[in-house]
């Protein structure tokens, strides 16, 4: 392929990969948001396949064959739940693929000079680096996400010291690998990749679980940034873009779920996210919350939900762990059928990655004019009859608002609480991912259902489904037969 079709094909694809953010960005147009993406990345892949030398084809294929086959079944056989735990996974090979890119660029002894070659090296070093950070961070949120390391965050004494110490000592490393002559600098580059691995892993390893969603939305963009360096180390114009686009939607998604959270957004990249509010460091509270827990049944919920004007749905990780969401979505169309307003409500964080519960709901068919954020749906808590949370936990907690102390403190969540009736889906007492206790159990106007949430939900809705049929039934005109 020549030069100047190579590059068509590259403005191609990047057109492409444009359009496919842009459609990814709303919920009806998701689907055709995926497709962009995937004729994108095609037309990019056979370009530069076909723009390699003839004879380099069979390496070529030694290694993308198998990576193609174990990725689709990795990609087919991931449960809903799994899913941010291999996003993560994902985000730490794009790092690892720019360390080893660099090494092997260094190695290659580029022909540049002057100022060129300078040039060159500093796309090297600054692309491992970013790579190191984003391999080992990714690893060790996956670690978390798994319930692999635990998702309480680990404060070290002096850990934006150390960070900065971490950062200094990279620097002087990058003199020394710049000053380097031949291939002397690999020494000052391996030694600053060891370093860049450790503030990864301790950047990750102080942010709590209850913020890891923002985490994965950080990685991300520092995937895309790595991508974007390796691009620079490969004169690659299209790795460029790509990472680019895929490091500043990163960015801008983490800001504006850090808004969403209250949480500053400098935070996130110094580590110990979400261990901080207003500046003063906040220790775990110990205080238990007092009063007694309400069990419901299956029927007593079927009660509440057949007189009902105004339902809310709150899903949350516990949703996708029962894989319940067909049932939800079942329950809301019967309850919409017999006239009941029935909305759903998510919060920014809920689950372990952005968008979880929006995925959920779609691939359930839940109508995208009922799915609401937590800023639309807020106001109307105390307009609503019945609550239904199906999992949730740290998102409907009010010690973020009631309670200074809390780790959470300062985090906006849904006011479930407010609504006539709460009724919390849940296996058993246990804290949620953040590890912090729950006041909104023991709230008067709260009713606890515990057990499986799809087994309850199935329930459920075979019981109004049946009243609804006898209500049909009751409606029908009565045929009398007359004797003569």
């Amino acid at each position: 392929m020549s030069n100047n079709l190579l590059t068509v094909a590259y403005i191609v694809a990047s057109a492409l990969f444009i359009l496919s953010l842009g459609g990814l960005s709303d919920q009806e147009t998701a689907r055709k948001g995926n497709i962009y993406g995937i004729i994108g990345m095609v037309i990019a892949f056979v370009a530069t396949a076909l723009s390699l030398d003839l004879t380099t084809y069979g390496t070529l294929a030694s290694v993308v064959i198998p990576g193609a086959i174990i990725g689709a079944i990795a990609a087919s056989r991931v449960a809903m739940t799994s899913m941010p735990e291999m996003v993560a996974m994902l985000h730490s090979f794009v790092g690892i693929a720019a360390v080893l890119v660099g090494i092997a660029n260094y190695l290659q002894q580029s022909p540049l000079t002057g100022i060129e070659s300078t040039i060159h090296q500093i796309e090297i070093f600054v692309g491992v680096f970013i790579g190191a950070v984003t391999f080992t961070g990714s690893v060790i949120a996956f670690g978390k996400l798994r319930g692999i390391i635990s998702s309480k965050p680990i404060l070290l004494p002096g850990r934006h010291f150390l960070n900065l110490s971490m950062i200094a000592a990279s620097v002087w490393l990058g003199s020394q690998f710049l000053a380097a002559e031949n291939l002397s600098g690999l020494q000052p580059l391996l030694i600053m990749s060891a370093i860049a691995s450790v503030l990864g892993i301790h950047l990750v390893m102080a942010i709590g679980g209850a913020d890891m969603p923002v985490v994965i939305s950080m990685l991300n963009s520092y995937s895309g940034w790595a991508a974007a360096a390796a691009g620079f180390m490969l004169s690659n114009d299209l790795l460029i873009v790509t990472g680019a686009l895929v490091g500043s939607s990163g960015a801008i998604l983490s800001y504006i779920m850090c808004k969403a959270m209250n949480r500053s957004f400098i935070s996130v990249i110094l580590g110990g996210f979400g261990a901080e509010t207003n500046g003063a460091k906040v220790a775990e509270s110990t205080e238990q919350p007092g009063g007694e827990v309400t069990a419901t049944t299956i029927e007593d919920t079927v009660e509440l939900l057949q007189g009902a004007k105004s339902v809310v749905i709150v899903p949350g990780y516990g949703m996708a762990v029962a894989r319940a969401q067909h049932a939800v979505s079942e329950l809301a169309k019967l309850l919409r059928d017999r006239g009941v307003q029935v909305r759903f409500g998510i919060h920014p964080v809920a689950g372990r990655m952005p968008g979880h519960m929006n995925v959920l709901l779609a691939e359930a068919n839940v109508p995208y004019d009922i799915v609401l954020e937590m800023d639309e749906i807020n106001e109307d808590f105390s307009k609503t009859d019945v609550v239904l949370v199906i999992g949730a936990n740290d998102t409907v907690n009010p010690s973020a608002l009631e309670n200074p102390n809390s780790p959470i403190a300062g985090m906006p969540v849904m006011e479930v609480w407010k609504a006539g009736t709460v009724v919390v889906m849940k296996r058993s007492m246990a804290s949620g991912y953040a590890g912090v206790e729950n006041p909104l159990f023991y709230k008067s106007n709260t009713r606890m259902l515990f057990g499986d949430a799809k087994k309850n939900l199935d329930a459920i809705v075979a019981k109004v489904a049946h009243l609804s049929e006898e209500s049909v039934d009751l409606r029908q005109p009565t045929k009398v037969a007359f004797s003569t």
